[in-house]
């Protein structure tokens, strides 16, 4: 490939990179809104996770996590995290609670 095809190449890979970064600034900036959903939080969450595992792709140039793996690595951190809030909630509650 000649200079003058790596330079679009180049142009196309760093206006690639913008997007991702306006779209990162975008769903966070959704992700702040007060009354949201619960479900459009973790969309938006999810989005903003792949858009970050995009921006590594493209950016670093270097085998990345396929969708499916990122998808299932989210899932198990959510299920965590539903799992910690379920621990956490007994505790709190008893802790509270006026014992005579």
């Amino acid at each position: 490939m000649n200079s003058n095809g790596l330079n679009v190449v180049e142009l196309r890979r760093r206006a690639l990179l913008d997007q991702f970064q306006t779209a990162e600034v975008n769903l966070r900036a959704g992700l702040h809104q007060h009354g949201m959903d619960a479900v459009v939080r973790a969309h938006l969450d999810r989005a903003l996770a792949h858009i970050r595992e995009a921006y590594i792709a493209v950016n670093e140039q270097t085998k990345v996590r396929t969708v499916q793996e990122l998808a299932d690595q989210l899932s198990r951190i959510e299920q965590m995290q539903a799992d910690l809030r379920t621990q956490q909630s007994p505790a709190e509650e008893s802790s509270t609670s006026i014992h005579v």
